[in-house]
């Protein structure tokens, strides 16, 4: 999602600030995903399961899919850094990924450092099997390099696995983006060439074979919807051409429908149309999906040792009725957002800045010294 170096990453950043429908997409996708996993883990999911069963079951069936947002922004982003007009630049796609795994991996992993103190701490309070299990130091190792569902350890924290595939799926663009620079003037052609290749392997393929999901390859075609989003959203391109990635995927849905597919095309649209017409500069205008929307990386790390903290507490003091349970519930949404805030300042923001020196001190290292 970010880009690949640190005066790429300064305007990108500023770009995404003056992208309001981003923000709302993303504020609106990860609240929705932090409802479904209150209602999937832990005694409040019980609770809540049992006072309203019908709304449980619409965030328990529907909500998982809301990543698909994440998915398809992440393409979209990605391209614009990697290949703003189409054409990729020649760059080395190791110090990409390099520059990306610098941008995701420390707020994750103070996250999951956060995660295990929970999980202790929620070990001596109740016993349920939302606490995530602890083995040994491997473990962590594996969330560090983020290869931990690759590796098949447990995960510290729910819905992490996405962070993993996030860095998996802009490896595979940015190593196409290389090759596709290769082409020369005729790279662009051959950067959505190579995009729209795998993609379609992935929906008529890959994304058919659960067992492949610890893969970025199962949900490359999503991660390609957000990419020709934003290079056929351009206006230097015909607007016939948005129909071609859409007839696409309306044949892989033919063959299998997929609800999740459907909506990272329906994303897709919006972005592609925001961008083509300029609303994705200016709308919505909303002050508090801005804010959800930059926080929301930080609330998906964190808000699940939030709601195990509070489950913890609320067993802990002997439970309740209905009415405290809902209030546990409503205290651990809340604190999921004050939480996530405060680390999106104090952290996640902070670490934004490492590539940019620890570049500088690799090519420092490798630079051939004069005499």
């Amino acid at each position: 999602m970010k880009p690949a170096n640190p005066d790429d990453a300064a305007a990108a950043g500023r770009a995404a600030a003056r992208m309001p429908l981003i923000d709302a997409l993303k504020g609106i996708a990860a609240q929705l995903i932090l409802l479904h996993h209150l209602v999937c883990y832990g005694p409040l999911a019980k609770a809540m399961n049992r006072m309203l069963p019908a709304l449980s079951g619409v965030l328990f069936d529907y909500g998982r899919m809301l990543v698909q947002v994440f998915l398809v922004v992440g393409g979209f982003l990605a391209a614009r850094a990697l290949a703003a007009d189409g054409r990729p630049l020649p760059r080395n796609p190791l110090a990409q990924v390099w520059h990306r795994y610098l941008r995701l991996a420390p707020p994750f992993v103070v996250a999951m450092l956060l995660a295990l103190g929970v999980a202790l701490l929620a070990e001596h309070w109740m016993d349920d099997e939302a606490i995530p299990e602890i083995t040994d130091l491997r473990q962590l190792i594996a969330h560090g390099l983020l290869l931990h569902d690759i590796l098949d350890v447990p995960s510290l924290s729910a819905g992490v696995w996405y962070v993993a595939i996030d860095l998996q799926l802009y490896a595979m663009l940015a190593l196409l983006m290389a090759l596709a620079a290769r082409c020369g003037e005729r790279s662009a052609a051959a950067a959505m060439a190579l995009v729209a290749a795998l993609g379609g392997a992935s929906l008529f393929h890959f994304n058919h074979d659960a067992s492949l999901d610890d893969w970025g390859i199962y949900f490359f075609g999503s991660y390609a919807l957000g990419a020709f989003a934003w290079w056929l959203g351009g206006r230097r391109w015909n607007s016939c051409l948005l129909a071609v990635p859409a007839l696409v995927v309306a044949s892989a849905l033919a063959v299998d429908f997929r609800l999740r597919i459907a909506l990272a095309l329906a994303v897709a649209a919006v972005l592609a149309l925001g961008h083509r017409q300029g609303w994705l500069l200016r709308w919505p205008r909303s002050a508090l999906l801005g804010f959800l929307g930059r926080i929301s990386f930080s609330v998906f790390l964190l808000h699940f040792p939030i709601f195990l903290l509070v489950s913890a507490l609320y067993v802990r003091l002997g439970g309740g009725g209905d009415g405290v349970a809902l209030a546990a519930m409503f205290l651990a949404w809340a604190l999921s957002i004050a939480v996530g805030a405060f680390f999106h300042r104090h952290v996640e923001r902070r670490a934004r800045w490492l590539p940019a020196p620890l570049a500088v001190r690799l090519r420092a290292l490798v630079s051939p010294r004069r005499a």
